[in-house]
């Protein structure tokens, strides 16, 4: 076939036809004709954590919010540490201007979460651990509130934190002592803002293992201030999300989407992978969801930005978000 022949069928689109012997094709290749976008199958929002973007290294938070509109989403989840525009270096004013910039942007603040949890547990043995961890826990509520979301992720204790050497193991039921007073010495000031603590299921603390239990710690303290953040990679190890988001029922407030895959044995930050590249019954997980009523934030968490184009895992989040929440229809092959 000359080079101009082939040229012409290139540009028709059936240059997969071409190749066989004798001048047959060996296949014809497939055109993807996008679908009409149907009625969201889910009421769920999407939002994504910040710590899946280059921040602050590469980019500004206001890059970060502005980045996570253009993708499509709903609100973003915002993080608490010690040096960053989110940290007791910041206070009212400051993050009243962070509530705007977002307003401004037209993308909502869907929650606020914290790695401090971990140096700081509210359970550690050290005292002066204990009340680091409710003071900063204290300071968070405050900006959740100054940041104009009514979610803060709590973690309420850990008998052990394998990510770290200089925790103690502490006794279950020590634990479970210790997470009760810390929690019950926080709802005040939260009922005051109009802040939910949230407790995360987190399973690798080796606290708070089963949704009864969970059920139980939450119940426990009557008050309406007092909520679940359900995280559906955390417990994906050797558990079902979709079994425990029936039990839990409407006492979860916001929800991490950890993609988590049963193939491998790693139990650390690394065994998360991007969204829909794993083991999750997604179906599943968004029916239970949609059976309890359920029609908050499912937020994306991811601990590594992407090296090169990191964008690009913000972009590919949004989209497979709204697929599976039925925004997008599958594109057919024709």
């Amino acid at each position: 076939m000359s080079s101009l022949n082939r040229r012409a069928l290139l540009g028709t689109g059936l240059a997969g036809a071409v190749g066989g012997p004798f001048g047959l094709p060996l296949f014809a290749a497939p055109q993807i004709t996008p679908q009409a976008a149907p009625a969201p199958q889910y009421k769920m929002k999407t939002s994504i954590n910040l710590w899946a973007f280059p921040y602050p290294g590469k980019m500004s938070l206001e890059d970060c919010l502005r980045l996570a509109k253009a993708a499509g989403f709903d609100g973003i989840e915002l993080n608490y540490d010690l040096d960053s525009d989110l940290s007791p270096k910041s206070g009212t004013k400051e993050f009243t201007r962070i509530r705007q910039l977002a307003e401004k942007i037209g993308i909502a603040i869907s929650g606020l979460c914290s790695f401090l949890f971990w140096p700081y547990p509210l359970t550690a043995n050290d005292p002066a651990r204990r009340a680091r961890g409710l003071e900063l826990a204290g300071m968070m509520a405050q900006a959740a509130h100054d940041l104009g979301t009514k979610n803060l992720l709590v973690v309420p204790g850990a008998v052990h934190i394998p990510w770290r050497t200089d925790y103690d193991p502490v006794p279950n039921d020590v634990c479970l002592v210790r997470a009760k007073e810390a929690v019950r010495q926080l709802i005040p000031q939260a009922e005051k803002l109009g802040v939910s603590l949230n407790m995360e299921n987190i399973f690798f603390n080796g606290f708070l293992m089963t949704p009864m239990e969970m059920v139980e710690f939450v119940d426990g303290f009557a008050s309406e201030q007092v909520g679940v953040h359900f995280d559906t990679g955390n417990i994906m190890q050797y558990q079902f999300p979709e079994h425990w988001i029936k039990i839990l029922g409407n006492r979860t407030r916001n929800v991490h989407l950890k993609e988590f895959t049963k193939k491998g044995t790693d139990s650390s930050l690394e065994a998360f992978r991007p969204l829909l590249d794993g083991t999750t019954d997604w179906p599943a997980v968004l029916n239970a969801f949609q059976a309890t009523g359920y029609e908050g934030y499912l937020t994306f968490e991811y601990f590594h930005p992407w090296l090169h184009h990191p964008e690009a895992l913000i972009y590919q989040t949004a989209d497979s978000l709204d697929r599976l929440l039925g925004r997008k229809a599958p594109n057919k092959a024709v």
